[in-house]
């Protein structure tokens, strides 16, 4: 972000945070604040003026931001999918392959409710173990045997240099994304003109219009970022096709919608899919979840 910005002929300092994300290890992300963690300083520093233009993860920010802050612009996606990571390197491409990889009964280090609740379909026998810290050593769990396989962020893996260790990218149908998984998003204070106009060269419209859209649906079903609810906007022929997902913790009951329109409008295509999956019965999964019922 910062070279980016370097590129456009707009001079910054770099400021790291480390975030209680970062601090609390073993903190349960399944908690309704969990991915609060990763943002809060930041957003804080934001407000107070000590920084002037934050990068986040998208899919970790909050359907609603803290008042007087706004994502001002967004950087070009990388791969938005979720990635199977086997033990000790191993490489095998094809997600259906992969799977033949994995023992009869395999434990799996994820936190993520969202993809347990899709990946429980496909393995029924897998046990879902939750796992915290950097990617680096997440890794380091796998490979002296504490996992049989991970799944991360794509994207993750790939702007750290680690591709080759991705095994196989997992396919959208099997496990839809988190919203705006593979989006660096920028925020600004809304009130700060210089910051938006430094950062203004450096959008991505594409990227900019699949986040709109599915940072809409989150928010149309009340949605945080630790529920089992994937959304991807991606564009083609029809304009923006977006694909949808509730599913229960379990992976017994999953709902599943696709709709398409206009990328001149991608709020009104993530309201629109955001009530196919309620007359679907979605806001009954997620209601309990949410009241623990």
């Amino acid at each position: 972000m910062a070279s980016l910005i370097g590129k456009a002929g707009r001079r910054g300092e770099i400021v790291v945070i480390k975030t209680g994300g970062d601090r609390l290890q073993e903190a349960p992300l399944s908690e309704p604040s969990g991915k609060r963690l990763f943002v809060k300083e930041i957003d804080d520093a934001l407000l107070a003026r000590g920084i002037d233009i934050a990068g986040h993860s998208a899919k970790d920010m909050s359907a609603v931001l803290p008042d007087g802050l706004a994502i001002a612009a967004v950087l070009p996606r990388e791969d938005p999918r979720d990635a199977l990571v086997l033990g000790n390197g191993t490489s095998v491409v094809d997600f259906n392959a992969a799977l033949g990889h994995l023992g009869e009964m395999p434990e799996i280090g994820t936190s993520s409710v969202r993809r347990i609740a899709q990946l429980a379909a496909v393995l029924p026998q897998a046990t879902f173990a939750p796992i915290r810290g950097n990617v680096d050593t997440r890794l380091r769990k796998l490979d002296s045997g504490d996992y049989e396989a991970l799944v991360l962020a794509a994207a993750g893996m790939l702007r750290l240099g680690l591709g080759a260790r991705i095994s196989a990218a997992i396919p959208v149908d099997v496990c839809t994304p988190a919203p705006g998984q593979g989006i660096v998003a920028i925020e600004i204070r809304t009130d700060d003109a210089r910051a938006r106009d430094a950062v203004a060269s450096v959008n991505d419209r594409a990227a900019a219009v699949s986040l709109a859209a599915e940072r809409t649906i989150v928010t149309a079903l009340g949605g945080g970022c630790q529920l089992p609810l994937g959304a991807i906007a991606v564009h083609d022929r029809n304009g923006l096709t977006m694909h949808a997902v509730v599913a229960t913790p379990d992976g017994r009951r999953t709902i599943r919608r696709d709709a398409s329109g206009p990328i001149d409008d991608p709020g009104a295509l993530g309201r629109h899919l955001a009530g196919e999956l309620v007359k679907a019965g979605a806001l009954e999964i997620l209601d309990r979840l949410r009241t623990g019922a």
